[in-house]
């Protein structure tokens, strides 16, 4: 069962654009490793760099012959604490006491100015602040509307704008600063495939950022902070696919806790059948060195194992001595795990029960049908707004998907999506036109040849939204 002719993959890959990749040799070279969807991280750069290489991705769109994805990774706001006297370092001692306040003076090992009225705003007794990754513990021992006194609880260097991280509370501030806004703005008058949400804490961040969006690309929520952990199926209700942000999870929660929270979002996403992302230290050693630890592929497999849609790059590919031996391993290991006999069990225990509704008894339907005919070779839908797409890949049937939908931006949307390769197609209305281009697609990308089979799903009159009411069983020619 599967393609006879050579492994698809399923699981996509996304790698982050930085120095060590921003040119269109290198983005080209990544695309033909296996990269799906690039991300352009709007923390660092300018837009003008980043719209440079938009242009090279679309270049390499080109010469690759599959749609790639450009995923606009907004910076959220940052916390950080202020400056010290002289630019110094401090060492701070554990049980020491330490003072944050709302006092622009430069700091020293007493004091810092922590510049977030924000913060002071829900300060509580026993509150934690996390400086520097967590490298730094403080607890609240005592404080007034604009200061303070904490207990060091973990000790170490404190130095000049490091990051705070403060995982107990909900702080009143929006998951779009100004910067953010101008950055989504301008990524979607450049043609942004995905957006990117940081600091998601509540469902009203996903919505407010949804209606400035506005339909023009899809919204991926980074769920990295244990607020938005409580409000995680409305989180993922509302949003279009989402990002296992697995840095900062790693810092506001108990490190332990991390891949019990990888598996509870994977498994909610596949319920709902929205893509999910896995991010953060995949392959970090390869930023220095030729191979990962055998922890890092471990990890990358376990992702594909549990169904993750993809599986992400961060600084391997972004600023990384072996950005193409990165993602050639990252290939290797889902090529790997899908071709492991166990994979179909796996992945066929985890799948989630569907809503009966006539849509989902055809994707339903087709799923079934593909492990039954042993010449079916793909699975072939319509898609006029990437709904069959995603709900077809819901199912996780182990054939490739192949979505033809007369939308670019869709068919670079889709690149995200668990097992589909997308074809622009003209808007088209009669079946037997539909039929012999899918056909000729499989054909030409030798994903089937004559006397093998395609299972066809669709509405039926074609490209009407939300009517997949077909399925249709066809002999390549």
């Amino acid at each position: 069962m599967g393609p006879a002719h050579g492994h698809i993959n399923f699981a996509k890959i996304v790698a982050t654009i930085g120095p060590a990749s921003a040119d269109a040799d290198m983005i080209l070279t990544l695309a033909k490793a296996g990269v799906s969807v690039f991300r352009l991280n709007c923390s660092h750069g300018k837009m003008e760099e980043h719209a440079r290489n938009l242009g090279y991705i679309r270049q390499a769109e080109e010469k690759v012959g599959r749609h790639l994805g450009a995923l606009f990774d907004l910076q959220g706001p940052k916390l950080r604490i202020g400056r010290f006297v002289d630019d110094k370092d401090f060492i701070l001692q554990s049980g020491q006491s330490f003072r944050v306040d709302l006092d622009p003076a430069l700091g020293d090992d007493k004091r810092v100015t922590l510049p977030h009225p924000e913060i002071f705003a829900v300060m509580g007794k026993d509150m934690v602040l996390l400086v520097n990754d967590g490298k730094i513990k403080l607890r609240v021992k005592e404080f007034g509307k604009d200061w303070a006194d904490t207990e060091v609880v973990t000790g170490g260097v404190i130095s000049n704008n490091k990051g705070i991280n403060v995982p107990d509370v909900t702080l009143p501030i929006s998951a779009l600063t100004d910067k953010d806004k101008n950055d989504l703005k301008s990524a979607l008058e450049l043609g942004a495939d995905l957006i990117g949400l940081s600091f998601v804490q509540r469902p009203e961040d996903v919505k407010m950022t949804k209606d400035l969006i506005g339909g023009k690309a899809m919204l991926v929520c980074k769920i990295e902070k244990p607020t938005a952990l409580e409000h995680l199926e409305e989180i993922i209700a509302l949003t279009d696919a989402v990002m296992v942000a697995r840095g900062d999870l790693g810092v506001e929660c108990p490190i332990q806790k991390v891949p019990v929270f990888q598996k509870n979002i994977i498994s909610s996403c596949r319920k709902a059948g929205k893509p999910v992302i896995v991010a953060t230290q995949m392959l970090e050693s390869m930023i220095q060195a030729p191979l990962p630890t055998r922890a890092e592929v471990s990890d990358v497999a376990n992702a594909v194992y549990e169904g993750a849609d993809a599986v992400m790059l961060s600084g391997e590919t972004a600023v990384g001595q072996y950005p193409e031996l990165a993602v050639t391993m990252m290939t290797n290991i889902i090529t790997e795990v899908e071709t492991d006999p166990r994979y179909e069990d796996i992945i066929a225990a985890s799948r989630p029960e569907t809503k009966p509704t006539y849509q989902n008894a055809i994707t339903s339907a087709a799923r079934q049908a593909s492990t039954m005919l042993k010449k079916a070779r793909a699975i072939v839908n319509y898609t006029a707004s990437g709904n069959t797409a995603f709900r077809m890949a819901k199912e996780r049937p182990f054939l490739p998907l192949i979505a033809m939908t007369p939308s670019i931006n869709i068919a670079r949307q889709l690149a995200l999506c668990w097992g589909v390769r997308s074809m622009v197609v003209h808007q088209m209305e009669r079946y037997d036109e539909f039929k012999k281009l899918a056909i000729a697609y499989a054909k030409q990308n030798k994903m089937a040849v004559a006397g093998d089979e395609l299972i066809i799903t669709g509405g039926v009159p074609l490209g009407v939204k939300g009517r997949t009411n077909m399925l249709n069983i066809v002999e390549v020619d």
